[in-house]
């Protein structure tokens, strides 16, 4: 049976969801599946306090089961997504090298609009090739929101 909630964040109202097996969704815009039961479990708890903890700069990674259905390329692209260190960024054709596929730019950007767990997997650290601030689920304000949010801790960290 597949558990979820909503959580306010400061970027927004996200549906966060879990399936006995692990955190299967965190997501802008979207609706529960209509077999799915609204409630708190010990396991959708744990990511509300980690993603508070995010939000207010004391976690820079998510310690969470995660239960993700994809592709085996999707998946390659999600694993890559969570090895971007906290306050950085790359660029969608950094992940296609990083999976052995470096021309698989546009290919990367479709798994990676297609990532279930916004923010968990930090889809918000892939940038354009030039930096600029490209496609997320959640709008540009929210992904750029995110990225001050970490660079500035990143930054405090590094002044104490």
């Amino acid at each position: 049976m597949t558990h979820y909630l909503y959580y306010e964040s400061p970027v927004g109202r996200l549906l966060l969801a879990e399936n006995g097996a692990g955190i299967c969704r965190l997501s802008y815009f979207d609706t529960p599946d209509e077999s799915w039961s609204e409630g708190e479990t010990p396991l959708l708890s744990c990511a509300v306090r980690q993603l508070d903890e995010y939000f207010a700069g004391s976690r820079t990674a998510f310690d969470l089961p995660l239960s993700l259905t994809g592709t085996d390329f999707q998946r390659s692209v999600w694993n890559a997504l969570s090895r971007i260190p906290y306050g950085t960024t790359c660029s969608y054709q950094d992940i296609a090298k990083a999976i052995g596929r470096p021309k698989a730019c546009r290919a990367v950007g479709q798994a990676n609009n297609r990532n279930p767990v916004a923010i968990i997997l930090p889809c918000h650290r892939v940038v354009g090739q030039k930096g600029t601030l490209v496609g997320y689920a959640g709008g540009l304000a929210a992904k750029e929101q995110l990225l001050r949010l970490e660079v500035g801790q990143k930054a405090k960290s590094v002044h104490r």
